[in-house]
């Protein structure tokens, strides 16, 4: 009888408790184990079950299963090798993930980052109790265990926690981070990125270079975010990306494993079309790897479908394919067409760069999944890679996107218009704050509002002009009557029934972050501004001109010196 597959089921204990399908990768726990290396960073696209490996490697080794060995591993791959078995249960494991760490500014996301390291403390208290851990780092683990610790104690909270761990138990503590590179990746589209790197490179650095306590460490994630950024001057961490000839097949299923499977559940018949929507990814030098995520839904629902839903990454990519050259819609033509594309390019993804790199996008795709390596020429970075796409799945998934991505396109249009017309707050916060210390003074920009709002003028200017390029499509008025009141700017189309964003209105209003008035933050002043837009009915010009009020979007723009927010 074929066991049961459960959908988003992630975590390894659960999977052995009630005999859901399960493919044994435990044999990636040797493998890692036996190669001794001190910091292992493991790229892999999503859904490929990184969650699921962590959490059996912390199954495996944490004491906290120390006895179930036999329970969670007998008739695995693990349970027989001998000398790892003897490993089982004995370690003290610091586990966390960054998975959930998304925000839409700085503060918010490194307090969700600061809740996943004071929960990873807590798990310890009985630390707080032992005669084995000095008075100092009871006192330091009280305060990390803390959700409002702040951000210095938070960047040195796993190395004391971890030289409590071997002080209490004469074992350094093995530190296991998924989705490490989820905070960048959501710094970088809202605008944020230096303060995130920052904080990262702080506990990175903390934890995985100067601490003497820390056994070993397992990370993973999609990219592998540049040194400098985050990793700065560690001490050569063992970086496995897609065309690493390493743990190829432990993420992902093998031809083997996917034929099984399928013979398990009365669909062997069909391995030629499963192999033609979900085979073709390549790891290291393993081609023909499947996608797991598509393959368990393929026998939960006994039909070829589209599984591989979108996700964040996709966000990162559709930025950079806006503000990208038209010939890369030539580039996606050929890859829809079956064609391999050459690129040159380094798998390591440097954000600081990403809008002035031609291979950015090339280096985002092959690490998200969406394209395999074909062909690689060169012994060193950069290498020229022959890209294409994975396989059917991808390509109708790709032709979506990519006809998402240039539909409503003007490349006439700067990244700052092309962000408004696509609605991506974000893409405006990042471009407007990536100008601001260029073009301003913080006379220009201010601090504070003066009598004649002059910081709201002078902002109120450079956005207008940086909208003047759309006046082919639409007509660009400010401080117009409407309503109850003047509204700052206003986009209004000249053919309110086309189509796509020629055919979107836009109210833009701009604040100043009063304390005066209540508002003590950016947040708070971008919420003012909405607030004005509705109470003074700013839309009643837009639709007399004929404009469908459902397709009029309010814009808040509030500033505090040459901070920016875009709501």
């Amino acid at each position: 009888m074929a066991r049961t597959v459960s959908i988003g089921k992630q975590w390894f204990e659960d999977l052995r408790a009630h005999n859901c399908f399960y493919v044994d990768k435990t044999s990636f726990i040797g493998n890692w184990w036996r190669a001794q290396d001190d910091i292992t960073l493991i790229c892999r696209p999503r859904r490929f079950g990184k969650t699921l490996t962590l959490d059996m490697v912390r199954c495996f080794l944490s004491m906290k299963y120390a006895g179930r060995g036999e329970e969670l591993f007998g008739g695995l791959a693990v349970w027989d090798d001998a000398p790892m078995r003897a490993l089982q249960g004995t370690m003290p494991i610091v586990y966390l993930s960054f998975a959930d760490c998304k925000a839409d500014t700085l503060d918010e996301i490194i307090m969700l980052a600061r809740f996943k390291l004071s929960a990873a403390v807590r798990e310890y208290s009985y630390l707080l109790e032992s005669p084995r851990v000095s008075q100092a780092d009871r006192a330091f683990l009280a305060l990390a265990s803390r959700d409002d610790m702040d951000d210095t104690t938070a960047r040195t909270s796993l190395q004391r926690l971890c030289r409590a761990l071997y002080a209490h138990h004469g074992i350094k503590p093995v530190v296991l981070l998924d989705e490490y590179d989820t905070t960048m990746q959501e710094a970088w589209l809202g605008g944020f990125w230096d303060g995130m790197a920052s904080f990262v490179r702080g506990l990175f650095n903390a934890t995985f270079k100067t601490n003497p306590d820390l056994g070993r460490a397992l990370l993973t994630g999609i990219t592998r975010v540049a040194s400098e950024s985050v990793f700065s001057d560690l001490n050569n961490p063992n970086v496995v990306t897609v065309t690493t000839p390493q743990y190829e097949t432990a993420f992902g299923f093998t031809e083997d494993e996917v034929g099984a499977a399928l013979d398990e559940f009365g669909m062997a018949d069909r391995l030629p079309l499963v192999k033609e929507w979900y085979d073709g990814y390549s790891f290291g030098d393993v081609p023909g790897m499947y996608n797991p995520w598509s393959i368990t839904h393929l026998l939960d629902r006994g039909r070829i479908d589209l599984y591989w839903t979108n996700s964040s990454s996709n966000a990162l990519v559709s930025n950079l394919v806006r503000s990208s050259s038209p010939a890369l819609k030539e580039d996606f033509e050929a890859l829809l067409d079956d064609r391999t594309v050459c690129k040159s390019l380094t798998e390591e993804v440097d954000f600081r760069s990403l809008e002035v790199s031609p291979s950015a996008i090339w280096s985002l795709l092959l690490a998200t999944g969406y394209l395999r390596v074909d062909s690689m020429e060169g012994d060193v970075p950069p290498r020229t890679l022959g890209l294409r796409l994975t396989n059917q799945e991808v390509r109708l998934m790709f032709d979506g996107l990519v006809r998402k991505w240039f539909a409503n396109r003007d490349d006439s249009w700067s990244e700052f218009c092309r962000s408004l017309a696509a609605g991506d707050r974000r893409g405006m916060t990042r471009y407007l704050s990536d100008l601001a210390p260029d073009v301003m003074s913080s006379f220009d920009s201010g601090t504070k509002p003066s009598k004649d709002s002059q910081p709201e003028r002078f902002w109120h200017g450079m956005v207008l002009g940086l909208l003047v390029e759309m006046r082919g499509t639409h007509r660009l008025t400010s401080n117009r009557e409407s309503g109850y009141g003047r509204y700052d700017v206003a986009l209004v189309p000249r053919d309110p029934s086309a189509q796509g964003p020629t055919g979107e209105a836009h109210v833009i209003e701009f604040k100043v972050v009063d304390s005066c008035d209540g508002e003590k933050t950016l947040q708070d002043a971008v919420s003012s501004a909405h607030a004005q837009i509705q109470a003074k009915a700013y839309d009643a010009g837009l639709i007399e001109a004929g404009v469908d009020p459902t397709r009029i979007h309010h814009w808040g723009i509030a500033f505090q010196g040459k901070d920016v927010l875009v709501g």
